[in-house]
């Protein structure tokens, strides 16, 4: 009897850390990542961009018509002045497995490339699943032009350490 209240209250727990997940933050979205079909990767790509067109239309419409265009929300202080030209190196953050650590280079005040200086890569696992997302969040680091990136389903916390440095590193850029 004991193991079934507690396999209940388990269950409910994730059911409630599923629920907080999925409603609690507006931005968080998840990109599911298939290793066999590359077109997978891309659609939540272009789910982000959709949803980012809808929260910017009334952000334009309340800044008077004056036709600038947003960079997406959280960019911090790049988004709307654009970041120095530069390489800056992220501070290193934890990923639970290993560090991560990234390197952003800017040019024309845009994200051009990030690289990644440090990642969990002494498990087999570690490196196969980090080969798959490293990729996937340069993209949407580049396309987003700001560390509100979406995070990989699989990688959660390289995502989040990758979110982590790449904001030390763009606050510094701007």
């Amino acid at each position: 009897m004991k193991k079934f209240f507690l396999s209940l209250l388990l269950i409910g727990v994730f059911v409630i850390y599923a629920l907080v997940q999925h409603f609690g933050s507006s931005n968080a979205s998840v990109a599911l990542v298939v290793p066999s079909s590359p077109t997978v990767s891309s659609a939540p790509s272009q789910s982000q961009q959709q949803q980012q067109q809808q929260q910017q239309q009334p952000q334009s419409s309340a800044s008077g018509g004056s036709g600038g265009t947003s960079m997406g929300n959280g960019s911090m202080m790049g988004g709307m002045m654009g970041y120095r030209d530069g390489t800056y190196t992220g501070a290193v953050a934890d990923a639970f497995f290993g560090n991560v650590q990234v390197q952003v280079s800017v040019k024309s005040g845009k994200i051009t490339n990030v690289a990644f200086l440090q990642y969990p890569n002494t498990h087999s696992y570690s490196v196969y699943v980090n080969s798959q997302a490293m990729p996937i969040l340069t993209q949407e680091a580049i396309q987003a032009q700001n560390s509100q990136v979406d995070l990989v389903s699989g990688a959660t916390q390289t995502s989040m350490a990758f979110q982590q440095s790449l904001a030390s590193a763009l606050a510094k850029a701007s």
